[in-house]
């Protein structure tokens, strides 16, 4: 493999620009304080998982032990018994959240997937390449789903198998679902337990919520169906990737002999990323519960350390229970563009992510959005004396 000498000073550039912004995220939920470095050797090979990890496949170049012992410690993690289980490395969260959806309408072909005004933008997708009827549900002010509208919209549309899809930390507002309550509004409509689907999306809090004192329901012995979460988020990683897992017993229904590779394959993809289980691998292994723990915790501080700094200001933000994500009122386009925010409406937030060692890069935003505030102020006060 050979590049032009423009081709490599292209590549340093990039190089350059990444080293210069490697922690540069503030806005997003990424973590970017992960070493892989030992996984570089694997680089040079073409790994690929096509298929079931937990099947025998005629491609030799697979990490399927690594995966499946990934798959065994995010059983235990969302609590379901291991061989009631199914699940794989995904792409994203996103896939993680097609498979449950697949699963829920192939369940229920007639169901409805219901999802909140909150949920992410991914979902309209699925619903389109599923070709699954929806109902989109309001949300209540602070970013959970409205359960009373959720239970006068079944009632009314007279729904015999509704598909649930509960966010267990919102995009925007990292609000959890109250699965719990959910499933009592089902039995207020007459819906017996094994006539619904409950899929969660826990992209975010998926690796906050095992490591709290006091966590939201959110697992499988709270009622849920199906869980995803991302990888690239709290646990970190180079490459996009998520975990999703299901009940075995629902998955079977979507399980395919590929003769090609001589495999079953339960996937939504074909060809899958040898190398992210790798990494999910050995992050999960160099990591115990208590370092979770510790992880988790240092990120709810910071949080907590901004909504006080801002506050302080007179700035109206917050963050729900258990959460890393900031919610505060949208400010400027230069503040905004400038640190990287995500944006809503007139609503912003920044994320705690584990690689905000100290407070400094928040320091440096919170200080803009308070500058920020008070020209608005002056602004407004010119305006009304003129």
């Amino acid at each position: 493999m050979t590049l032009s000498l423009a081709d490599k000073d292209r590549l340093d550039a990039f190089w350059y620009h990444c080293v210069k912004n490697q922690h540069f995220n503030i806005g997003y939920p990424e973590s970017s304080d992960f070493d892989y470095s030992y996984l570089q050797r694997f680089m040079q090979f073409s790994i690929n998982n096509c298929g079931d990890w937990g099947a025998e496949c005629n491609y030799l170049l697979n990490s399927f032990e690594f995966e499946k012992e990934v798959m065994e410690y995010f059983a235990e993690l969302f609590r379901i018994p291991f061989e009631d289980s199914w699940g794989y490395v995904t792409n994203g969260g996103t896939e993680g959240n097609m498979f449950g959806c697949y699963l829920g309408r192939e369940l229920f072909p007639d169901g409805t997937l219901y999802y909140s005004k909150d949920t992410h933008y991914s979902v309209a997708k699925i619903v389109k390449l599923l070709r699954i009827k929806s109902c989109l549900v309001e949300s209540l002010p602070t970013g959970e789903i409205d359960d009373h509208d959720l239970l006068q919209k079944i009632i009314a549309h007279k729904e015999p198998h509704p598909i649930i899809f509960a966010n267990i930390g919102t995009t925007l507002r990292g609000a959890v679902d109250n699965i719990k309550i959910i499933q009592q509004r089902m039995q207020q409509a007459g819906i017996a337990r094994e006539n619904y689907y409950l899929h969660a999306d826990a992209a975010l809090s998926g690796m906050i919520l095992p490591f709290v004192d006091n966590p939201q329901p959110f697992t499988f012995a709270d009622g849920i169906d199906s869980i995803s979460v991302s990888g690239h988020k709290m646990i970190g990683s180079p490459i996009p990737c998520g975990i999703v897992v299901a009940k075995r017993k629902n998955v079977e229904r979507i399980s395919v002999d590929i003769d090609y590779i001589s495999a079953q394959d339960k996937t939504i993809s074909g060809s899958r990323n040898g190398q992210t289980p790798l990494m999910m691998w050995a992050a999960i292994r160099s990591h115990s519960f208590a370092d979770w723990h510790h992880r988790v915790k240092r990120c709810l501080e910071m949080a907590q350390y901004a909504v006080k700094r801002f506050r302080s200001a007179g700035i109206d933000a917050w963050c729900h229970d258990n959460s890393i994500t900031v919610v505060f009122p949208c400010p400027s386009v230069a503040v905004w563009k400038k640190h990287c925010l995500a944006t809503s409406g007139n609503t912003a937030h920044l994320i705690t992510t584990p690689h905000h060692h100290d407070s400094s890069k928040i320091d440096i935003l919170i200080n803009d959005v308070i500058a920020d505030s008070r020209q608005i102020v002056n602004v407004r006060n010119v305006v009304c004396e003129q």
